[in-house]
């Protein structure tokens, strides 16, 4: 397969660029490094901006393949890590979306693709900006009052990330990438879908896991979460020694419906468990039951947020087997610090979530109407990826990847298979070019009570280059000290995998795909619909 790209210098020759062809090194074969790193050290022009690069230095082969590691900024103040391949380069770039509120450069790592692949250039960013604090990623103080810095980490950050690091693959090199891939989950999530939105022609194949991609429809549900749970005197409702109890009774009740007891909720809508049976006897506190407060928390997080009148103000609430992984998210942890939804929602509704100069709120202060909910997205529309408008990154042969864990305890998955649905409305081809995986029991981006983790860049690699859609990808459970004890097949949505009946449970080639016991019906009707409007145009 072959793409044609543009290749770009400066301001200059952008104005006789030219068309060329280019496709990765054959296999066996890798691309030489043409200039020293050392002299990629400089300013790089770009369309509407202009990229530094600020250090680059070789780095030998010890934990991780020979390079050269390159650091520079995206002007204001954009900045990136980029990692070059020296030894087993073959023209493919994958760059990585940051999560929560970025802030922080978190450097990029090579992916394991096999040596029938060989290496990739990686890069990173942050989005524009430097959180401060402990949790840099949670902190919201870098967007009180610039407008710029916003812009970087609502859409613009990753999109002339992307350019800059074409530009400096190809002086390294002698040639722009053959192909370009993003990957990230939550906020990078939302990155990717943004990027297919916004930006159709920068990545040939995205991978958005866990999308965060109704921005600040999510940042309503972070402070519901909080609020939720928090009594009339600040305190928690639900601790941490009832979430055992509770999550058991779910599995109890629940774990037999898909017809394998195997400690996983496959679908967890399926499930219908009520925490009623848990209620204390009267007076008492105990964490093998609930208290009757307790008992209408559990269910208000089942339901998901409403307004006074039970208007939807998010597609959905917790799932029913995700109530382990509430610890630290919701219901704070031994440590004593703000959960982490709690973070979330305050620095998003104190510092970034409004338009500047208008007036602010908090997570004590903020109402859960659907006037607020109008309010609070004037502004966050500049970063949320719901547009329904694909069609040119689809026509432009991009191939889009999109998985979420079914006990994600942070952005519920149900908003995913929303947004889904709705785009498959526009087009009934919908799985040439898009498809879902929803991973059974995974909580937010990894970690989970028996399925830990998923990385589908094979599977998008071989359906970018090769036309090889995925009909599966690989769902790995892990212990404590990092083995492997569960690998699981997790099969395109709305498919769902049966055990054949032979050999272990915690064996993947056990299991085969099988339909969905009865229509999905994922479309749900909510504040939010009218969000789903394609974006205005950007400058770079």
């Amino acid at each position: 397969m072959i793409r044609w790209v543009v290749v770009v210098g400066s301001m200059a020759s952008l104005l006789a660029a030219v068309v060329v062809a280019v496709a990765p090194a054959e296999e066996g074969t890798t691309i030489r490094p043409v200039a020293e790193c050392s002299e990629l050290v400089g300013e790089f022009d770009l369309p509407g901006t202009r990229a530094h690069v600020t250090q680059a230095e070789p780095v030998p082969e010890r934990n991780e393949p020979a390079h050269c590691a390159v650091l520079g900024y995206v002007e204001p103040e954009v900045r990136f890590q980029l990692k070059l391949p020296t030894t087993d380069y073959t023209g493919r770039y994958l760059q990585y979306g940051c999560g929560g509120l970025c802030g922080e450069l978190v450097p990029p790592a090579f992916p394991d693709c096999g040596p029938e692949i060989g290496g990739l250039a990686v890069a990173a960013t942050d989005g524009g900006h430097v959180g401060q604090g402990p949790m840099r990623s949670s902190d919201g103080r870098w967007a009180a009052a610039n407008q710029a810095a916003r812009d970087d980490f609502a859409f613009r950050a990753p999109h002339v990330v992307s350019m800059a690091a074409k530009r400096v693959i190809e002086d390294f090199y002698g040639e722009p990438p053959a192909f370009s891939y993003f990957a990230g989950c939550s906020n990078g999530g939302r990155e990717g879908l943004l990027l297919a939105q916004r930006y159709p022609h920068d990545f040939d194949g995205i991978i958005a896991g866990s999308p965060a991609n109704y921005q600040s429809p999510v940042m309503i549900y972070q402070a519901w979460l909080s609020r939720t749970n928090t009594d009339p005197n600040g305190r928690p409702v639900l601790t941490a020694d009832q979430l055992p109890a509770l999550h058991d009774a779910v599995m109890r009740h629940c774990d037999r419906i898909d017809g394998l007891v195997d400690g996983q909720i496959d679908d967890p809508r399926r499930c219908d468990y009520d925490p009623a049976p848990l209620l204390c006897p009267a007076g008492a506190d105990q964490p093998t039951c609930l208290t009757p407060a307790q008992v209408d928390v559990v269910r208000r997080l089942y339901a998901g947020p409403t307004d006074a009148h039970g208007v939807r103000l998010y597609p959905a609430g917790q799932e029913r087997g995700s109530e382990l992984a509430w610890l630290g998210w919701l219901v704070p942890d031994e440590s004593g610090n703000p959960t982490l939804s709690a973070r979330l929602a305050d620095n998003f509704l104190k510092q970034i979530g409004y338009p500047i100069g208008t007036p602010h709120s908090s997570l004590a202060d903020i109402g859960f109407t659907v006037q607020e909910f109008i309010r609070l997205n004037a502004e966050g529309v500049r970063g949320s990826a719901m547009s329904l408008d694909l069609g040119e990154f689809r026509r432009a042969g991009g191939r889009l990847i999109l998985w979420h864990g079914w006990g994600d305890q942070g952005i519920p998955p149900r908003g995913l298979l929303d947004y889904y649905e709705r785009l498959a409305r526009g087009d009934d081809d919908i799985r040439s070019w898009a498809r879902v995986f929803m991973v059974p029991g995974m909580y937010h981006c990894g970690g989970g009570d028996k399925l830990t983790g998923v990385d589908p860049i094979r599977e998008l690699l071989a359906w970018v280059e090769q036309g090889t859609a995925p009909d599966r990808i690989l769902a790995t459970g892990r212990d404590a000290s990092g083995e492997v004890v569960r690998t699981r097949p997790v099969f395109p949505y709305p498919l769902t995998a049966r055990y054949d009946g032979t050999g272990s449970i915690d064996d993947a080639a056990n299991f085969e795909p099988a339909p969905p016991s009865g229509p999905t019906g994922d479309a749900v009707d909510w504040v939010g619909l009218y969000l789903h409007r394609k974006p205005g145009p950007v400058a770079p």
